[in-house]
């Protein structure tokens, strides 16, 4: 009988719309994950155009995943270009939308991260243990096709950059000191910034 232990499942999921010019980077960053040799990836790795269905992704994610790797626009207000890193974790985003129609064509990441929270809520299940958001300062997503050039830049390190997400980590020493959210003593989400130029 074997030893060996199934590895970790991982879900990396690009969000956006790509009728909506650069809010297909995150659509688009995936798809350039799923040309690289398959050696690349590690085992248990599976890639998901998620497109502007939120829902299906969180139906998707019921299947059982430790980690879950969100490639999105995010706009924090950087250069075009800019990438960040953010370590959500498995609790539901402090920003939720407002109740209202779920408007699938501004599914930015605190709203994709609030309708998982909701639905894995409602079937009694739970977000995976890692959830990161790796996303993009998008210059335009007006009506359009197409991304604009310093997001198109931004795709490629942008793939490096899941690549290190998925690359095993050493465990955090234990004298590590922990993340928190201003004063409410709860780890908070963690954000690392590159500008492409």
């Amino acid at each position: 009988m074997s030893t060996a232990q199934t590895p970790a499942r991982t879900l990396v999921a690009g969000v956006g719309n790509i009728f909506l010019s650069d809010d297909g980077f995150g659509v688009e960053t995936v798809r350039r994950l799923g040309r690289l040799e398959p050696s690349r990836l590690p085992p248990g790795t599976e890639l998901m155009d998620a497109g502007i269905r939120g829902v299906h992704l969180a139906y998707k994610l019921l299947e059982g995943y430790r980690t879950l790797v969100l490639v999105d626009v995010v706009g924090r207000g950087g250069a075009p270009g800019t990438l960040y890193t953010i370590d959500v974790g498995p609790e539901p985003p402090d920003t939720r939308p407002a109740p209202g129609p779920l408007d699938t064509h501004a599914m930015d990441p605190a709203t994709v991260l609030g309708l998982l929270h909701d639905l894995h809520a409602g079937a009694g299940g739970t977000l995976p243990d890692e959830v990161y958001v790796v996303g993009c300062e998008p210059l335009d997503t007006a009506d359009g096709m197409g991304l604009s050039d310093p997001v198109e830049a931004a795709v490629e390190p942008a793939v490096e950059r899941v690549l290190g997400l998925l690359s095993p980590r050493p465990a955090p020493a234990a004298d590590s000191v922990p993340r928190h959210d201003g004063d409410h003593g709860r780890p908070g989400p963690r954000t690392t910034e590159t500008t492409n130029s």
